[in-house]
């Protein structure tokens, strides 16, 4: 590897970044810039900071692992990703979000629910479940990189953590969302067409799409034992109904990040950067393109490195990287691809990672200055003064990410991401879903759906749900029992599946039990929400 070379690239990108970066702190002059972008960011920069911020290293890596180990069931997570994730997200909720932001004066996702149902407590709780579960997904975000950079570069993981950090923490502190969304921008430039060259790379070396996939279908009988234990039941095909694999699948994977990314928060807050729905109209075709080619290139080339292994080493994915899925990736990419496209996949990877994180960060630190303490605070602050204590909250969450990096597990990057998706959805969805549509919705159905949701989901989490349940110990420390329950298919199945379902219960009956709001804030919250948006309006 040509060292001299790499380091021109990354100090190519890193003044790129910076440049950007920059950029963004000369045009960010008031709390608003910082938070929202004074609300007048073009569609397509908006629609590139979405994608990148949705499609991280998690996708590429630790998704692209999964597909290593079990195969190409894993696609249908892509299209739901196209779905749900651009298509439901930006027509039925970008719109609403956007419209009832603006009417409230809303900069952040917790101060939505707050204001829209009027209560500063909805938006402290909102902002402390966002502050205490995103670091675990800021972190898994940071491994994938990481181990990229470690496996690439010979760099001692820690160091790698270290650096994405710091860098990242820069221009997202002094640049408010700005500065994240106009370096997702080019950070997901560079994403896309990096995987567009991957996906071609990978049927040209393996001799074509149909060549390519053939050779996986014929490695039946190489199929894992460990996969085929779960329910895997080959390369390409889906795995038996009602295996625990299944219901990993379904529930956690598929189900947990397609529909749990309705309620991210870092996504959300998207939808009020931009002026009208005219724009948001124009950002869902170049998001849905972005997140149909990134995940499923990843998804691809993470089942055919098995193709490749086994021509070249004799082995399949899982046991050329000793059973550590998060490698896989970044193993092929070294071994299979030419030198100069592993200097283009680390930056693509560094693009993920940095562009997911900056948001991260950036909604972590908003979450704790704006939502948290200057809501607590009986007095008013100065403009000057919140835009500082989200900047205070923004270096909490980058130190907290950076522990929690440093003490995880292998194997963690899609699991650690599949769970924040859950809780959100658990924590949220129902009650931002209300918040858009239902009027009847009250304070109270509010606050019973975010704890209800968010409870029951780490109920599940901690003594049900059998990967969580078993790795933290909880349960069998108080019952003697790993799990509380051991009879399939409850041990497989997602807590979003649970505690959503539950959270909508608690909301819908709550409201309905409980006295609506004054009409006052409804029609606040729902002026012209229903006329078509012209200008900015």
């Amino acid at each position: 590897m040509n060292y001299y070379l790499l380091i021109a690239v990354f100090v190519i990108y890193f003044v790129m970044v910076i440049l950007v970066g920059y950029l963004a702190y000369k045009r960010t002059h008031s709390s608003e810039d910082f938070l929202v972008a004074g609300r007048e960011t073009n569609p397509y920069i908006m629609a590139l900071s979405y994608g990148a911020t949705f499609i991280s290293t998690a996708a590429i890596v630790g998704f692209g692992g999964i597909a290593g180990k079990y195969g190409m069931g894993i696609l249908w997570l892509a299209w739901l990703n196209v779905i749900v994730g651009i298509f439901i997200a930006f027509v039925f909720l970008g719109k609403r979000t956007r419209r009832i932001g603006r009417n409230m004066g809303s900069v952040t996702f917790p101060e939505f629910l707050g204001r829209r149902f009027n209560s500063k407590f909805v938006q402290v709780v909102s902002g402390l479940i966002i502050f205490c579960g995103m670091p675990l997904y800021a972190a898994v975000v940071m491994i994938g990189a990481a181990r990229f950079m470690e496996t690439t570069l010979t760099m001692n993981f820690s160091l790698a953590l270290l650096i994405l950090s710091v860098i990242i923490a820069v221009y997202v502190f002094y640049g408010g969302i700005k500065g994240v969304m106009y370096t997702d921008a080019l950070q997901g430039t560079i994403m896309f067409v990096g995987m567009v060259i991957l996906l071609v790379f990978i049927y040209v070396q393996l001799g074509g799409i149909s060549q390519a996939n053939s050779a996986l279908t014929n490695m039946a009988n190489l199929y894992p034992a460990s996969a085929l234990a779960d329910g895997g039941t080959g390369w390409t095909s889906f795995p038996t109904f009602n295996s625990p694999y299944w219901w990993n699948l379904v529930t956690t994977t598929i189900m947990g990040v397609g529909i749990g990314a309705l309620a991210q928060p870092s996504l959300a807050v998207r939808f009020m950067t931009v002026k009208s729905d005219k724009e948001l109209n124009r950002a869902v075709l170049v998001g849905g393109i972005f997140i149909a080619v990134i995940p499923t290139t990843a998804y691809i080339v993470g089942s055919l490195s098995n193709v490749y292994f086994m021509q070249n080493v004799g082995k399949i994915a899982v046991d050329v990287v000793g059973g550590n899925i998060d490698k896989i990736i970044p193993t092929f990419i070294n071994m299979a691809m030419p030198e100069w496209f592993v200097y283009i996949f680390l930056l693509t990877l560094l693009a993920a990672a940095m562009s997911t994180l900056s948001s991260q960060y950036h909604t972590q630190g908003t979450a704790l200055g704006h939502d948290i303490i200057e809501t607590l605070r009986s007095k008013k602050l100065s403009d000057n003064a919140s835009t500082t204590l989200s900047k205070v909250g923004i270096l909490v969450a980058v130190v907290l990410s950076l522990i929690i990096g440093l003490s995880l597990p292998g194997s963690i990057v899609a699991l650690g991401t599949s769970l924040f998706f859950g809780i959100c959805a658990a924590a949220f969805l129902p009650t931002y879903l209300g918040a858009c549509y239902w009027k009847r919705a009250t304070r109270e159905g509010a606050i019973a759906g975010i704890l209800s949701g968010t409870l029951s989901s780490l109920f599940w989490l901690i003594f049900v749900f059998g990967k969580t349940a078993k790795g933290l110990g909880i349960c069998k420390f108080l019952t003697g029992a790993p799990m509380l329950i051991s009879t399939m298919p409850w041990p497989s199945v997602d807590a979003l599946c649970i505690a959503v379902p539950i959270s909508a219960i608690f909301f819908v009956v709550v409201s309905l039990l409980t006295k609506p709001l004054d009409e006052e804030v409804l029609n606040k919250s729902f002026k012209g929400i229903d006329k078509k948006s012209k200008g900015d309006a």
